[in-house]
This record gives structure tokens, C-alpha cells and sequence, in this order.
């Protein structure tokens, strides 16, 4: 391709993300769209008012289970951010420029499924506001947080992860709002966009400085995406209850918030293809390599299923008795539920065909999210409600307040999403330009 071409070619695609947020190219949809999450966000407001009034006995939660559906839930959102650090600092790391095309968003999810599950254990508290004691804050009395309490490791872990996550995303975007400023028509956009941009310049020293960060930045995140998910795994694997306490459990975690996060990734770059037009930058290579994803973390997720089962029939006891109660008892519906949901419809992204057809890629991960969301409540309940004790029994259901909440906070997440796509640039042009310009001189 000649010079000529290739910088008109770099034109074209800088105009196409940039234009988006002046020039939404979908208004209705989206209107559409926002308003329904909105209605979920008015749920969430009324659940948290009920809550913060009457205190966590709206929800489900009895003795023995303790922990229901905020716990579960909070590793559900948790595990749907993990794939938006491995997309986006592990490639990047990696030198992979497929993830270009789909890191922006993904960051993003990132920090909305994080900020959704890290205040479910902040609500889960029964007196919410004081949640600022889990931190080693300077106190006269001499009160210190339990560093043995697993509330104050998830104080650190989430934190942490979500500060790295949002410095991280930001990084990258500043280009790309630099970009959105200088082509901007009208004085509020640029205003916007150049408030943002901090002053960006693209100088050879601007370049140096933010590759320098952004690289660094990565080489944090990625170590995080294991700790912070072992971190929760060893919430369970450290208790002696049976069907937690296994060394089995970081890998499996981590794991299964990958293969989670991936099928939302791909629900997520087919919305945003369908809803912006943009199918010549989000192609079907990104869905093939999503769908590839996917599957190797599934089948990965089903190794530790396996493996799972083979340590209860070699521990025996209760171990043994906690397996038969999920493949038959009163909570059997969310262990078959999730190995339905989780590994059969997934068996069709062996064919590239399908892989790369946008219905069935969103559809299988629409199933994945509900299957692993499944697996989350089988691990608590199924081993909470029965004690140690014959007589110590309680069987755990969900009530009106639990579900308003979930879905509360889907409504978040989907609000926070449209926003980020109607106002922010949705793909990082200057990386799709640079893998290009790299295509070409490897070519030539």
C-alpha cells in the first residue's frame, strides 16, 4: 500500500472512533437502551434505601448461610472484570495487536463490573457507612482492622485492583481524547475533551513518557488479575467447610473469572460493532480470537469441575456427602445449571463458523455469564446450608430485596457502559494505526 493510501487509511479510521460521541450513529438504540438501565438503576436506589433503613434482613440470608447472594454475586462481577486486564495489559505485554480493537471497552468493562462488585461486600457490612474501618486508618483508640478478617483482605485486593484499573485505562485513552479534541466542531466538545487530554501534544517526549507508564502500568495489572482473584478463592479454601477446603481453588477461581470475563468481552464487542457500525474495525479475526478464548479457558474450567469431584470421592466423609447433595439435593438445579450452561452450548466455538457469526458468539456468552453465575451459588449454598450438625439445617431463599439488588446493579453496569460508548472514544485508534503501520513494514 503506498504511503498516500495508508495515510488516508489512518484518516478514515481516526475519523470513524472519533466521531462517534458528536455524531452517535445509533440515538434511538441507545436511548433505548440507557432507558431500561435506568429503570434497573431506579431499583438498585430503592434496594439500597430498603437496605440502609432496614438493615440486611431484607435479604435471604439466615444461619448457617451467611452468605448468600451479595457474596456470590460480589465474585460474579469480580471474575467478569478479570478478562478485561488479561485483554488488554497481558497482549499488551505479549505484543499482540488483535487486542487493540477491543481493549478500550474492555478496560471499561472492567472498572464497572469491579465498582459493582466491590460495594456488595461494602452493603453486606449491616452498618455500610463505617466501612472505612477496614482500612489501617491512624484511630486514638488504638482500634486496628483484623489483617486475619477476610473483609479486610478484600479492602486491599479490590481496592487496589481497581485503582490500577482505572490509571491503566486512563493512560490509553488520553491519545485517543487528545485526537477527539483536535477534531471536535464545536466548543463544548472540545472543552470535553480537552480537559481530559491534559495537554496532550503527541511531542516524541509525550510519546516516550506514555509508553514508558503505560507499559509499567500493564506489568502491575497483570500480576493482580491472579492475586486478587486467589485472594477470594482462599476465602473459602481456608475455611474446614466441606466443598471449599481445597488447594484446588485459586486456579480454579482465576480461571473461571477469565472464561467468565471472555463471554462477556464477546457479548460486549458484538453490542458495539452492531450498535456503532464499526464491523470493519471490530472484525470477525476479533470474534474468532474471543471465541478461541473463551473455549481454551472453559475447557480449563472444566478440568478444575473434574478435579473438584475427584477430591471429594478421595476425601470421602463429608466431602463426599457435600457432591452427592449437589448432584441430587435441594440446590441441584445450579450444579447441572452450570455444567449446561457453562460447557455444552460452549462445545459449537470449536467451529470458526460460529465463532465468528455474532448471534450465536453473544448467545453462548449470554450462557456462559448465567452458568458461571450459577456455579457461584452452588459453591456457597450447597456447602453453607447444611452444618456440621444434623439438626444445624436451613435451607437459603432468595428474596424480592436479593434479586432487585442483582439486577440493580446490572442496571449500573449497563448505564455506566452506554455512557462510557456514547461520550468517550470506544476503540483505541492510535493502536489499530500503529499495528498497521507495523503490518506494513513487515510486508514491505
Amino acid at each position: 500500500m503506498s504511503e498516500k493510501n495508508l495515510t488516508g487509511r489512518y484518516h478514515r479510521i481516526t475519523g470513524e472512533v472519533v466521531s462517534i460521541p458528536p455524531h452517535f450513529p445509533a440515538p434511538v438504540a441507545w436511548a433505548v437502551l440507557f432507558g431500561i438501565s435506568m429503570l434497573l438503576v431506579g431499583l438498585l436506589v430503592v434496594s439500597v434505601v430498603v437496605l440502609l433503613i432496614k438493615g440486611p434482613g431484607i435479604w435471604g440470608n439466615n444461619i448457617p448461610v451467611g452468605w448468600g447472594f451479595p457474596i456470590s454475586n460480589y465474585i460474579w462481577w469480580l471474575g467478569i472484570g478479570h478478562a478485561g486486564t488479561l485483554i488488554s495489559a497481558m497482549l499488551l505485554l505479549m505484543q499482540e495487536n488483535w487486542r487493540n480493537s477491543l481493549n478500550r471497552f474492555a478496560e471499561a468493562m472492567t472498572l464497572f463490573a469491579v465498582t459493582c462488585g466491590g460495594l456488595y461486600p461494602v452493603l453486606h457490612l449491616g452498618r455500610p457507612w463505617f466501612f472505612y474501618w477496614m482500612a489501617p486508618y491512624p484511630s486514638t483508640m488504638g482500634v486496628w482492622p483484623q489483617f486475619r478478617s477476610p473483609l479486610t483482605w478484600d479492602f486491599f485486593a479490590v481496592l487496589t485492583y481497581l485503582i490500577v484499573s482505572i490509571c491503566f485505562w486512563y493512560i490509553g485513552i488520553v491519545p485517543d481524547l487528545a485526537a477527539a479534541r483536535d477534531r471536535a466542531a464545536k466548543r463544548r466538545w472540545q472543552v470535553f475533551f480537552g480537559i481530559f487530554a491534559l495537554g496532550w501534544r503527541g511531542s516524541g517526549r509525550h510519546w516516550v513518557r506514555w509508553r514508558q507508564a503505560y507499559v509499567i502500568t500493564a506489568a502491575i495489572a497483570v500480576p493482580l488479575v491472579v492475586s486478587v482473584h486467589s485472594e477470594i478463592s482462599m476465602l473459602f479454601a481456608a475455611g474446614p467447610i466441606p466443598g471449599w477446603n481445597s488447594t484446588l481453588f485459586p486456579p480454579y477461581f482465576v480461571l473461571g473469572a477469565a472464561f467468565s470475563g471472555f463471554a462477556i468481552v464477546t457479548m460486549l464487542a458484538v453490542m458495539v460493532r452492531s450498535l456503532l457500525g464499526l464491523k470493519d474495525l471490530v472484525n470477525d479475526r476479533h470474534l474468532d480470537m474471543l471465541g478461541r478464548m473463551t473455549l481454551a479457558t472453559g475447557l480449563l474450567t472444566g478440568f478444575g469441575y473434574v478435579a473438584e469431584v475427584f477430591t471429594a470421592l478421595y476425601a470421602g466423609s463429608y466431602e463426599y456427602q457435600t457432591l452427592i447433595d449437589r448432584f441430587t439435593g435441594p440446590y441441584w438445579w445450579s450444579f447441572w445449571g452450570a455444567v449446561f450452561f457453562n460447557f455444552v452450548p460452549l462445545q459449537l466455538l470449536w467451529w470458526r463458523k460460529v465463532r465468528v457469526a455474532a448471534i450465536p458468539a453473544f448467545l453462548i456468552g449470554l450462557s456462559v455469564a448465567v452458568g458461571m453465575w450459577m456455579e457461584r451459588y452452588m459453591l456457597l449454598v450447597t456447602s453453607l446450608y447444611r452444618d456440621w450438625l444434623e439438626s444445624s439445617v436451613n435451607l437459603f431463599h432468595a428474596t424480592f430485596w436479593d434479586w432487585s439488588l442483582y439486577l440493580g446493579f446490572i442496571g449500573f453496569f449497563m448505564a455506566a457502559f452506554l455512557l462510557f460508548v456514547r461520550f468517550l472514544p470506544v476503540i483505541s485508534q492510535f493502536e489499530i494505526k500503529e499495528a498497521l503501520e507495523e503490518g506494513e513494514k513487515s510486508a514491505g
